[in-house]
């Protein structure tokens, strides 16, 4: 070697002074201390004096053959990269069983947008909303995902790359993973969202009561079609409304919305469903993509697929690269 100093540049501020990170919600974590070294290139090095240029070419090759192995590289990640290290630690902390509440969280947080006035939508906000009355229980669904992961991360020299995750990012991913871990589509989701820091205006959801046609008019001022509202609630077939296997994603729910259970005389069938599901299927225009979803399970997969992309996009708000 022509020096006994290995160049390839030294900034401390990258991860040798961290002393916690922020997960887009103040939530603060403790990160152990680590050695100062920058990412240029593609090449990692560190600066480290030496008695002796064979000495040193010893140590620092079996320091950088070693580091090369362990140290994520921030600067080259790619959003690819970052997106499977977050549906890694997601599938480490989610059951079938909370699958169905972490859909209801995105639909809440992202339902409330309103393209009338461009408020609302996939924001995060719900953190600041889980006092109104049509989100009680979603607070278990948070604590499902966002403590159990930051514990994960915090032992994790990888975690330096979940920076800038912002609530908004983390809700979409597990409403994604909540899909695909139950037999549904996968779906894949953009990193980037900004997390808004006020609750979104009050009254924007959607009410349960609604009839078809209110149905609709609400999901057209959100800037979403009857196909897509039909697709949408399809996303019932999991949880407790009755829609066949609560831990299952399929097409029962249309299936089932064919039948109409509810119409017969008392019993449990009398309760399956939400007075909005039932409206669906006196609607004409609605009936027309539940007969056919209900007959073709890929389609309702790949329509389900593209208006969930589009509803955790809607109203975001994105930060520059």
């Amino acid at each position: 070697m022509r020096s006994t100093t290995a160049t390839a540049a030294v900034d401390p501020s990258l991860l040798g002074s961290a002393t916690s990170f922020s997960a887009g919600c103040a939530l603060k974590l403790p990160t152990r201390n680590l050695p100062s070294v920058k990412f240029a290139g593609k090449r990692l090095a560190v600066a480290c004096a030496a008695p002796s240029p064979s000495l040193f070419g010893r140590r620092a090759l079996m320091y950088i053959t070693t580091t090369s192995f362990l140290m994520p590289f921030p600067s080259l990640a790619s959003a690819t990269d970052e997106k499977s290290l977050l549906q890694d630690e997601i599938r480490k902390v989610l059951s079938k069983g909370k699958a169905a509440g972490l859909l209801r969280l995105v639909f809440h947080d992202a339902g409330t947008f309103d393209n009338g006035d461009k408020t609302g939508g996939m924001n995060g906000s719900i953190v600041y909303e889980l006092d109104r009355p049509e989100n009680m229980g979603l607070q278990k669904s948070l604590k499902a995902i966002q403590p159990g992961i930051l514990a994960r991360l915090r032992e994790d020299l990888e975690s330096i790359q979940f920076q800038k995750l912002s609530w908004a990012d983390l809700i979409a991913v597990a409403g994604a993973e909540a899909v695909s871990v139950c037999g549904g589509p996968d779906i894949p989701v953009q990193l980037g969202r900004i997390d808004a820091t006020v609750p979104d205006p009050d009254g924007k959801l959607p009410e349960e009561s609604l009839g078809a046609t209110a149905m609709k008019q609400c999901f057209q001022k959100k800037g979403f079609s009857a196909q897509e509202l039909v697709a949408l609630s399809g996303a019932h077939t999991l949880g407790s409304k009755g829609f066949g296997n609560p831990t299952v994603f399929d097409n029962s729910y249309y299936k089932i919305l064919l039948e109409k259970p509810w119409s017969s005389s008392g019993g449990m069938s009398s309760m399956i469903g939400l007075p909005s599901d039932r409206a669906l299927v006196e609607d004409d225009e609605c009936m027309r993509w539940i007969s056919k979803y209900a007959n073709d399970q890929d389609l309702f997969f790949e329509d389900f697929k593209n208006v969930y992309i589009k509803l955790v996009n809607t109203g975001a708000k994105w930060r520059s690269v």
